[in-house]
């Protein structure tokens, strides 16, 4: 697949699978992609494609989260775990599973100025945001969950931060040797906040757990881990709590007193096996 010649519509294409038959999508016009046995989609004019099962009810990040993230990573409060996610991947094609804005995966792109990127979300604002903050990125709508809608063997590194894992489809839409990087939280990430009941907890042995659970299908290659003491504004401390999962379980506990809280999380690079 190339990933920097041709239209943008054929860039998008080159990672794509059909959803109904899992052939290859190709452009069948100048909004739609379709397959050999003509299944259909059209492309938004935004620059992606929404390939979600028919039926699937589950939703994204709202659009208040997504700003809540924009306010924390454009901030560069990540910017320690946007270079260890950029250090471990690898180009020239890297798919970023569950991207949210495409933060993470512009710092991979900066790292290969030679690469392209895919942002799959679940969140169709997030994709638009994504797509649209970079011409060397494509969008994509779908479920991590399901089998994704990416040819086999398509990318090179696959990216997934703080975001829900299919480790077998990962597997499948890597090339071989290729790179898989995920981001998980320690028990100690932000646990200032998660002290005061605004945050749901992280269990102790995430990390060990995936690595057990990916062992089969990927060998882990390095475990870096990012820490960092946060200096906390009312702001940021929103944006904090209202980025993630926690945003979805409202807690009237008060943070206004947490001025400081530590970033600490694991960066796991694998190797597909």
């Amino acid at each position: 697949m190339s990933t920097t010649d041709g239209d943008p519509l054929s860039r998008l294409a080159g990672w794509l699978r059909c959803t109904v038959c899992a052939e290859p999508l190709e452009p069948a016009g100048r909004l739609r992609l379709a397959c050999v046995r003509a299944h259909s989609f059209d492309v938004n004019k935004r620059g992606y494609v929404t390939l979600l099962p028919a039926g699937t009810k589950v939703q994204g990040d709202s659009a208040a989260m997504l700003d809540a993230r924009d306010a924390v990573l454009e901030n560069d409060t990540y910017a320690a775990v946007a270079a260890a996610v950029a250090r471990a991947s690898i180009g020239p094609r890297i798919l970023d599973a569950g991207a949210g804005t495409g933060y993470y995966l512009r710092a991979a792109l900066a790292e290969h100025p030679e690469a392209r990127g895919l942002a799959m979300d679940l969140s169709p604002a997030a994709v638009a945001r994504a797509a649209r903050s970079s011409d060397r990125i494509d969008g994509l709508v779908a479920d991590t969950w399901q089998p994704l809608p990416v040819r086999t063997g398509a990318a090179d590194t696959v990216l997934d931060v703080f975001a829900p894992r299919n480790l077998p489809e990962f597997h499948r839409v890597l090339r071989p040797g290729g790179t898989l990087v995920v981001v998980v939280p320690r028990a100690d990430h932000l646990a200032e906040l998660r002290a005061t009941g605004a945050m749901l907890d992280v269990p102790a042995d995430k990390a060990d757990d995936l690595i057990a659970s990916a062992e089969p299908l990927f060998a882990l290659q390095t475990r870096e881990h990012v820490a960092q003491a946060l200096t906390l504004d009312d702001a940021l401390r929103a944006a904090l709590v209202g980025m993630g999962p926690s945003a979805h379980h409202g807690s009237a506990s008060p943070v206004e007193d947490v001025e400081t809280a530590t970033l600490s999380v694991d960066v796991l690079r694998f190797t597909r096996r």
